[in-house]
């Protein structure tokens, strides 16, 4: 995520729900494809890590550290995940990262995640890693331990959900980085993971510097994936698209921008992973307008829904769900959640079974 402006966070529950009571929201199977799996740490959870670790609530590049850990204990988890910038977003992501210091810190991430999915009726998920973040932070750590330990908590519950693994390159760190990461994903296909994406500073990194990195990526029988259209415009996504070769955009909105580059993401059948709440948060959107997916959905764009960092904006992916079923109707929820399936990365046979546990919900609105 790259968004060049921020709002201040939303009470918990995200954009409109503080608590979601309709049995339909809470019970539909859910999608998750755009969702990075730091961005789900409990903020109880994240001060256990920093208390345990030693280290700092806060994260400033050049060392400058607030809230130290002999403060932990006076900290209410509850005041954690509250920022008045988007740079405070960004140094908060970067504390929780940073806490998380040994394989089995992501053993627990993955353990909470499950469990925090499953109260919510996630049937299946694609959730993005960052690698080459625990390595800024921990260059001795063991990735492949660190993912192994998730890959025992998601298999513990993989009779209910499903999940896999995309590992996030990051723009800023350059293209060589993005390579090792590539190759990193390469060699965790055993562990479940299968393709990487593109995060950071997309106006400041385009696309065209890790055109190798998608090529070997492909070449390795790995999914490619690109945030694009969040923090720059329609040509970032259109570059994501003809020069990454992306298979699904992560946001994607700004390609509003241009009729063409949304008639390309139609015509190409490209999915588009947007994320209500963080659009608004990060300043791409406002409340004052319709939220652009339904702009999207109504051009021919293939539109699906998700809560991208739901603990640190303090939303869930039920959320999400009830927000566009207040904006858009429930048929074109459905339709969303469809949409999800097929752009999915499983196999035939996981999404007929999808599909299969959709079909009640469908009955139910008459689709």
């Amino acid at each position: 995520m790259s968004p060049t402006s921020y709002r201040t966070a939303p009470p918990r529950g995200g954009m409109v729900y503080a608590m979601v009571t309709d049995g339909f929201l809470r019970d539909i199977p859910k999608i998750q494809l755009h969702c990075h799996l730091e961005g789900t740490l409990r903020a109880a959870t994240f001060l256990d890590l920093a208390a345990r670790h030693g280290v700092a609530l806060t994260y400033r590049p050049k060392g400058e550290e607030v809230l130290p850990a002999s403060d932990l204990t006076a900290t209410d988890p509850d005041d954690l995940y509250r920022f008045a910038s988007f740079q405070e977003f960004l140094m908060t992501f970067a504390a929780v990262s940073r806490s998380l210091a040994q394989p089995a810190d992501y053993g627990r991430l993955a353990a909470e995640y499950v469990e925090d999915a499953l109260a919510q009726n996630v049937a299946h998920a694609e959730v993005f890693i960052s690698p080459s973040v625990w390595q800024f932070f921990h260059p001795q750590i063991d990735v492949r331990a660190c993912v192994g330990e998730m890959r025992d908590a998601f298999d513990a519950a993989r009779d209910r959900l499903e999940v896999k693994l995309i590992a996030d390159v990051t723009r800023n760190f350059g293209a060589e980085s993005a390579m090792r990461t590539a190759q990193i994903a390469a060699q965790l296909q055993d562990l479940g993971v299968i393709g990487i994406g593109l995060g950071g500073d997309e106006a400041r990194f385009p696309a065209e510097l890790f055109a190798d990195v998608y090529d070997f990526a492909r070449a390795h029988g790995l999914h490619r994936v690109a945030h694009a259209g969040e923090a720059a415009g329609a040509q970032s996504v259109r570059a994501a698209v003809e020069i990454l070769g992306a298979e699904r955009i992560g946001h994607g909105i700004r390609a509003l921008e241009d009729p063409d580059v949304v008639a390309l993401l139609a015509e190409r059948g490209i999915a588009l992973e947007i994320c209500p709440t963080s659009n608004l948060l990060t300043g791409v959107t406002t409340r004052e307008q319709p939220h652009p997916l339904v702009q999207l959905d109504a051009a021919g764009c293939i539109v699906t829904i998700d809560a991208d960092d739901p603990a640190l904006f303090r939303t869930s992916i039920t959320d999400e769900y009830a927000y566009v079923d207040q904006l858009a109707g429930r048929e074109a929820l459905l339709r969303f959640v469809r949409n999800a399936i097929d752009a999915s990365f499983a196999d035939t046979q996981r999404k007929a079974a999808l599909h299969s546990r959709l079909e009640p919900y469908r009955e139910n609105v008459g689709t």
